[in-house]
Formats: C-alpha cells, structure tokens, sequence
C-alpha cells in the first residue's frame, strides 16, 4: 500500500470527484448505479463494471486518508 501513499492526494481528490460526477449530465453514472442497487435493478455486468469503475477513485481516496490521519 505504499504506493497509495506515495500517489499525490490532490491528484486523487481530483480525480474522484471527476469520476463521481462523470458525465455530469442527464445523470452521474454512480448516482444512476447507486440508485439502481438499491432498487435491485443492477443485473447487467457493463453496469457493474461501472458502478466499480466510477466508486474506485473514491474507494482509494478513503483508504489514503484513513491510512493518512488514523491509521499512523
């Protein structure tokens, strides 16, 4: 996980708030993801894929900040 240290966090900032809005109109992906799971609807792998796709910048934002501030 040391890479994930290292990787610049305002480089990371950026990029998973671009991939939470992306595209930012009619809806954002992982809104339109979100909603679907939670209604049981996401069934099909291209909307898995990105719904993985459009959560993993900010799974690996969470993770540097946890690994930042609490874990040390």
């Amino acid at each position: 996980m040391t890479w994930l240290d290292k990787f610049p966090l305002a480089i990371l900032i950026a990029l998973a708030a671009w991939m939470a809005v992306a595209p930012i109109t009619p809806e954002p992906h992982l809104i339109e993801k979100l909603r679907m799971l939670s209604q049981g609807t996401l069934v099909k792998p291209l909307d898995i894929f990105d719904l993985l796709l459009h959560s993993a910048p900010i799974v690996l934002l969470l993770v540097r900040l946890w690994r930042q501030f609490i874990a040390h």
